[in-house]
């Protein structure tokens, strides 16, 4: 089975607003460089969770459709804060799996359920009709880049 990257977000600081980008860094153990929670300076660095949980975030444009359709809304993946929004694959398939996004490999952690913050910027009705589809928490297990259009592929 195969997806595909359509959307690229990173965003400096914690509440700043994700920006597009056409390629990305990864680096195994730290993140995405430039992204709020790259290790070890991102603002998540001194949190009790591992920093794996916070490595890489994955939506899938699908539910993001889904929940605008249910809503009313016109959200974009950048409105709900994960660094790269895929189309064609389901992601929660790759909880506890490894997969590959253009040349880096990754690891589901844990899916990446709507929070507190996320329900702050969309509504309260995000955390209902997003649960199990809001995300996956991925950690990065080599250096690499990762571009618009790159393959989301199971290994």
């Amino acid at each position: 089975m195969t997806g595909q990257v359509s959307d690229i977000l990173i965003a400096a600081q914690t509440a700043a607003a994700c920006q597009p980008q056409s390629v990305v860094t990864a680096h195994a153990g730290k993140g995405l460089f430039g992204d709020r929670y790259y290790a070890p300076q991102g603002s998540i660095a001194s949190s009790t969770n591992s920093n794996a949980d916070f490595e890489i975030t994955l939506i899938d444009q699908a539910h993001i459709d889904a929940f605008n359709q249910q809503s009313g809304q016109q959200y974009s993946g950048a409105d709900f804060r994960r660094n790269i929004v895929t189309t064609g694959i389901d992601l929660n398939q790759f909880e506890g799996q490894e997969f590959i996004v253009g040349e880096v490999r990754l690891k589901g952690i844990s899916l990446c359920e709507p929070c507190a913050f996320l329900a702050d910027l969309l509504g309260k009705d995000v955390v209902k009709l997003m649960l199990h589809k809001a995300g996956l928490r991925a950690q990065i297990l080599n250096d690499g880049k990762i571009q618009l259009s790159d393959k989301v592929t199971t290994i």
